[in-house]
């Protein structure tokens, strides 16, 4: 974890420098949040500064910030992540001739199956997967704060996918 501050009379002079006002009970929270390695689930009216408390918790950690922001119709897999289907077609037209020197002298299309599925990685791999903003901050090699923006905008589906892969 990058450098954070050791108390929270700390955080909130962090807080501070960067011209941040924050009350003792929110910097308590994000302190005590910070300790635990527990999300920080904050809810209010826009404009009171939610955006700006996580983008200012981010230059304080020096860490990067990444923003899901919700709407209606985002669902799991928007939120996650998403398949390149195109370049994964593109693959495979381009190994088409691999394929069928792979599939060469099969004597039924079980057994053509077979010898394909052994190269599964070759059509089924990370590189037609596109990171969606959860699975960035999931997937980051350091800690990362995650803005989860206007989730009340979101179908009731991802709320509970949100609380589960924050729990």
């Amino acid at each position: 974890m990058p450098d954070q501050p050791e108390t929270i009379d700390g955080l909130q002079d962090a807080f501070s420098d960067r011209d941040y006002v924050a009350d003792r009970a929110l910097v308590t929270s994000v302190f005590l949040g910070l300790q635990l390695g527990c999300p920080l689930l904050l809810e209010g009216e826009a404009g009171v500064g939610k955006t700006e408390l996580a983008k200012v918790l981010a230059s304080t950690l020096d860490t990067r910030i990444i923003r899901l922001q919700c709407y209606e119709g985002l669902d799991e897999a928007k939120a996650l992540y998403e398949w390149e289907y195109g370049k994964q077609m593109l693959n495979t037209q381009l190994v088409r001739d691999a394929v069928a020197k792979t599939v060469e002298g099969a004597t039924a299309l079980s057994d053509a199956v077979a010898r394909v599925a052994r190269h599964e990685a070759a059509f089924f791999d990370e590189r037609f997967l596109v990171e969606r903003p959860l699975l960035a901050a999931l997937r980051a090699d350091e800690p990362v704060v995650l803005l989860v923006d206007e989730v009340d905008r979101g179908d009731p589906e991802l709320e509970a996918m949100l609380l589960e892969v924050l729990s």
